[in-house]
């Protein structure tokens, strides 16, 4: 049961609240700790369903609900207290007996759920293994390409085909207080000199940024440089790369794909960070090597960015559950948060958001010392009330004319994002 407290800051009422909620969630025996998330405006609080300082939300549901049609508000929160009062105390007694009940009604699911395994979980599987399907069909590309309807979608979450146009993004993002790294998209080429060709966008965005006195920052794949060709001349190729991040006082992140390549992957990162200190690499906390990978590029002080992953992997080497998945991710997260140098926290959870940030209160972990990183073009909201917060957002930004199997692939994270697409196409198509 995932138990958080949302406030706006300064609520005279948090610390009262918060030790009333610790204490229920005591009696009731209820695991899992007390996140606190903190609402800075109008917009994030509707995003989140808040009515006022403070709110409790188990699973993402308020506990003590308004009535009907109550307005989305940053005002305080008034409870019924037991004698009659109201205050903006969150009242204990009340608080045990839906946490009492919460408890039954999950324990009845669970129960339900053993009885019949796997179906809870079924809708959501199957989306995900139908668009990481779609990712590996060049046919289905072509007709994606060509189909007017995915433009719009496309331009949300791609910084446009050309390099120019990725520049133009990047500068709108610096006037927002944003950091980003850049992609150029790309995958499984088939021949030498496309994985060249590759190479060279490479240089030519590294020497782009540079000229414009923008951030210096990519994200590569090693099947773009030619990994599944032969791994020598990727090395080659990847190499080049980063001698030219080296001239220019640049980054260079090489991204993970699906398991097979999990250890060549880290020994070429490994073997360039020994050249060049900033060569960072992403592991994905869905894998379950995922922990002794961490413990070792601490110990190397290589740079991380933490995922979730986005791969179709055999639970033999994966976890399947998306419970297991996001537990896998906290624990990781704060060992490179505590140990780590410079760790990326790539996610759009909000819940795992505000463990990180109630992770950094606590141990005293400054912006300066890790970063969150989101997708382009998805929870912009979240992006910008984390920069407000004074806290350190970094974006990937993919641009190119190969963006369908990327675009599958963010799908397939989580199937709910193609009606969210949707919704937002037709949104700004209204002019927002």
């Amino acid at each position: 049961m995932r138990a958080e407290l949302l406030i706006t800051p300064g609520c005279r009422h948090a610390a009262e609240s918060e030790q009333a909620v610790r204490t229920a969630l005591e009696e009731v025996g209820v695991d899992g700790g007390l996140q606190r998330i903190y609402v800075a405006d109008l917009d994030h609080a509707a995003g989140l369903g808040f009515h006022g300082s403070p709110t409790l939300r188990l699973d993402g549901q308020d506990v003590l609900p308004p009535p009907p049609r109550t307005p989305i508000n940053l005002e305080c929160r008034q409870y019924e207290q037991p004698d009659g009062s109201l205050a903006g105390v969150l009242p204990e007694g009340a608080l045990q007996a839906e946490l009492k009940r919460r408890a039954a009604e999950l324990e009845q699911a669970s129960a339900e759920r053993a009885a019949r395994p796997g179906v809870a979980e079924l809708p959501a599987r199957v989306s995900r293994n139908l668009f990481l399907w779609a990712s590996r069909r060049r046919w289905l590309a072509r007709v994606a390409t060509g189909f007017p309807l995915t433009r719009p979608m496309v331009r949300r979450f791609i910084a446009g085909e050309r390099l120019e146009d990725a520049l133009t993004v990047l500068e709108r993002l610096r006037e927002q207080g944003l950091r980003w790294t850049l992609d150029v998209l790309g995958e499984s080429v088939s021949s030498p000199e496309s994985a060249q060709a590759a190479a060279d966008r490479y240089l030519e965005a590294l020497d782009a940024l540079s000229e414009r006195g923008l951030e210096a920052n990519v994200s590569i794949k090693l099947t773009q440089m030619g990994l599944g060709i032969d791994p020598e001349l990727c090395r080659s190729n990847v190499a080049r790369v980063v001698e030219r991040a080296a001239q220019l006082g640049a980054f260079v992140r090489i991204d993970m794909e699906d398991h097979t390549k999990s250890d060549v992957t880290l020994e070429i990162a490994r073997s360039l960070h020994g050249g060049y200190d900033d060569v960072g690499v992403v592991i994905q906390s869905y894998l379950r090597r995922s922990a002794a990978d961490i413990e070792q590029l601490i110990g190397e002080q290589i740079r991380v960015r933490l995922c979730k992953g986005a791969y179709d992997e055999p639970p033999s080497v994966a976890f399947a559950r998306k419970v297991d998945v996001d537990e896998s991710f906290a624990q990781l997260m704060e060992r490179l948060m505590l140990a780590g140098r410079y760790p990326g926290l790539a996610t759009h959870d909000e819940g795992l958001i505000a463990r990180a940030i109630q992770l950094a209160d606590q141990h005293g972990v400054g912006p300066e010392q890790f970063e969150f990183q989101m997708l382009y073009g998805v929870r912009r909201d979240l992006q910008d009330w984390l920069v407000e917060q004074g806290w350190t957002v970094r974006v990937y930004v993919p641009f190119g004319a190969e963006w369908y199997p990327y675009f599958m692939r963010r799908l397939a994270e989580r199937p709910a994002n193609a009606l969210f697409m949707l919704r937002s196409v037709v949104r700004e198509g209204r002019g927002r």
